[in-house]
């Protein structure tokens, strides 16, 4: 499983593709956290298809990243 790492200034994450499940999915690790997310297809084309200001309120590090009450 190849893993590439993408980081900027705000970021570092690795990334690699999946297969252990019933399909192929993405794997998302927050290298700073270690925190991990799984993202099949269909959540994929989501991402893709997220009108502009949909991503950035996503996007917005104050709305759930740095908050201690989160899962």
């Amino acid at each position: 499983m190849p893993v590439e790492v993408v980081g900027n200034e705000f970021a570092q994450v690795a990334v690699s593709v999946d297969t252990d499940a019933n399909s192929p999915r993405l794997r998302i690790e927050d290298l700073r956290s270690g925190r991990v997310r799984f993202l099949d297809a269909l959540e994929l084309e989501t991402l893709v298809h997220l009108p502009e200001g949909k991503l950035q309120s996503l996007l917005d590090p104050s709305a759930d990243r740095w908050r201690e009450d989160r899962e």
